[in-house]
């Protein structure tokens, strides 16, 4: 039988209120680690959840695919690990030497996270800017709307048409969202060729708003489909002595959209003008978080700032950074719907986005309590109903093809109008005249 140490016990007992001493210090400090270790876990995968998992398509990633993905469920477990390292280094229950061991794994570990974390976003972000600089995957790829291509998405008249238009043909250019609707046309009225979207010489092609609208006063087409044209395209027309003639021919709905992520639904028609004009500039000023809003804004050319002016009357309109500018509609889509994605704000038009693009990544937000549907653009009843035009310019023919082309120009033109015409503004996905 060992002897019994009177000196030790009589030492352990004098020890131990002490010891006792310290445990409600050390709940306290288990609680402070433990909610920060949560709320550093939450921050991180709520705004970082594009960069673990990123919805983008394959194609769109480009070089991003090449660096290394870190998950949510790496960061929770490392969190785990980290919360359970600090909570027994609370309690002691390492030996001096390990615990200095887990407080650098902490710190490695946390560091380590954080840059990885940076360099993902850099990365991507670096994608989204080239991107939205249109150096790669500039815009929907017009080609399947081609009019004759096999599997063309163009749409087709269930029945003859009434016009078959066979030599003098008119040459059609126009807006990006336009294009599958004056495809269809083409279709269903021009005899059948390759007509190339991305080639003013086919004589059925999209140049984009800007161009188109320039293409229409140097002679180069005979007929753009635009969404509006701006005063100062107005203004250029009347410089060069040429009249516009617009049609209206269907409409469609102007859109405010934000990513899903966004607890944002509803503008009023005020709070749209208010924060177009830098009166707000944080989205709890409208009811959703407390997030600077971030609006991105189009060039003044296009169809889409066009209808953001008439919105917003007599009321200015703020200036952005240059780089919040986007010079295509795919451009704005991706920066809402991927960078951006907890404060963004864009506009475009509602075909575009939901049957040209066609992904679900973001969400529209309605008007004074008025979502934008067919069934309330057609009724009047959603705020931003927009007609869209046939454009045409006023010139006396010099020939006699000019003459032949201006003829079947309103031959086309009378056709849309009619109800086959309009039958494929409808089946295209726009809201066809009253």
């Amino acid at each position: 039988m060992e002897p019994v140490n009177i000196a030790e016990q009589v030492s352990d007992l004098e020890s131990k209120p002490k010891r006792i001493s310290f445990i409600p210090a050390r709940i306290v400090a288990s609680v402070l680690v433990s909610v920060f270790l949560i709320f550093y876990c939450y921050t991180i995968i709520d705004d970082a959840y594009y960069f673990y998992y990123p919805p983008f398509p394959l194609d769109y990633l480009g070089p991003t695919q090449d660096y290394p993905a870190v998950t949510i469920w790496s960061t929770v477990i490392a969190c785990a690990g980290i919360l359970l390292i600090s909570l027994l280094l609370i309690w002691k229950v390492f030996k001096l030497k390990w615990r200095l061991v887990a407080v650098g794994s902490i710190v490695i570990l946390i560091i380590g996270f954080s840059l990885i974390l940076a360099f993902q976003r850099m990365a991507l972000n670096n994608i989204l800017e080239i991107h939205a600089e249109g150096i790669s995957g500039e815009e929907v790829n017009l080609i399947f709307y081609e009019p004759f291509r096999e599997d063309t998405r163009a749409k087709t008249l269930d029945e003859p048409s009434t016009l078959c238009l066979k030599d003098n043909l008119p040459r059609l250019d126009g807006a990006t969202a336009l294009y599958p609707l004056y495809a269809s046309f083409a279709r269903a009225t021009y005899p059948e060729a390759h007509y190339s979207a991305y080639d003013l010489n086919s004589g059925i092609a999209c140049s984009r708003t800007s161009v188109a609208f320039e293409n229409l006063l140097d002679g180069e087409v005979d007929l753009i489909f635009l969404m509006g044209v701006s005063e100062a395209q107005r203004q250029q027309a009347e410089e060069l002595g040429l009249e516009l003639k617009l049609v209206p021919i269907g409409r469609e709905a102007f859109v405010f959209f934000v990513n899903r992520q966004n607890s944002m639904t509803n503008l009023s028609v005020e709070n749209v003008r208010d924060i177009y004009s830098g009166n707000i500039t944080n989205w709890s000023d409208v009811g959703g978080e407390n997030r600077e809003i971030l609006a991105y804004q189009r060039p003044e050319t296009s169809g889409s700032q066009t209808m953001l002016k008439e919105i917003m009357g007599d009321m200015p309109i703020v200036e952005v950074p240059i780089e919040n500018y986007y010079d295509e509609m795919m451009g704005m889509y991706r920066a809402v719907a991927y960078k951006n994605h907890k404060n963004a704000l864009g506009y475009s038009f509602l075909y575009y986005i939901k049957d040209m693009i066609a992904e679900d990544k973001i969400k529209f937000l309605s008007i004074d309590g008025i979502e934008p549907t067919a069934a309330n653009v057609a009724s009047g009843a959603y705020p931003f109903a927009h007609d869209f035009y046939a454009i045409t310019v006023v010139r006396q023919p010099a020939t006699n093809a000019e003459a032949a082309r201006a003829e079947n120009t309103e031959k086309l033109l009378e056709w849309i109008l009619g109800p086959q015409g309009q039958s494929l503004v409808e089946e295209t996905g726009y809201v066809p005249l009253p």
